[in-house]
């Protein structure tokens, strides 16, 4: 069976962008998470080995989210790497990545990536 492990519009102030000053002042992102994994031992168990911690796993997306980089995709893409290395039970995760306030001129919610994959996908392209 499948089970689902949400982090629901987390929010960051971080350094990622092209232009200079998103580098240096940063900006707003919002970030969403679905992890797909077999959780259901603690289901029955109640015990924490038995599932993928959240907690865990926002200690790993802000450690990534502390690394500039130039590209949101570039963002969501180490993200999702290191959740795959770091939880052998995880088979799919679902990230979105927002920019809240991009330097653009629209009124906007934010613009980001999204991106699905699961654990063969990236298997595929890298041995992890």
């Amino acid at each position: 069976m499948e089970s689902t492990i949400l982090l629901t519009n987390v929010r960051f102030h971080a350094f990622h962008g092209v232009m200079p000053q998103e580098r240096t002042v940063g900006a707003d992102f919002t970030l969403s998470l679905r992890l797909e994994a077999d959780v259901w031992n603690a289901v029955w168990t109640d015990e924490l080995a038995s599932t993928i911690s959240y907690a865990d796993v926002y200690e790993i997306a802000a450690e990534e989210m502390n690394r500039p980089s130039a590209l949101l995709e570039h963002v969501a893409g180490r993200i999702v790497l290191h959740l795959f290395n770091s939880f052998p039970t995880l088979h799919s995760i679902y990230i979105r990545l927002l920019k809240d306030n991009p330097p653009v001129g629209a009124q906007c919610d934010g613009m980001g990536v999204e991106l699905t994959v699961s654990r063969a996908e990236i298997a595929n392209k890298l041995s992890i």
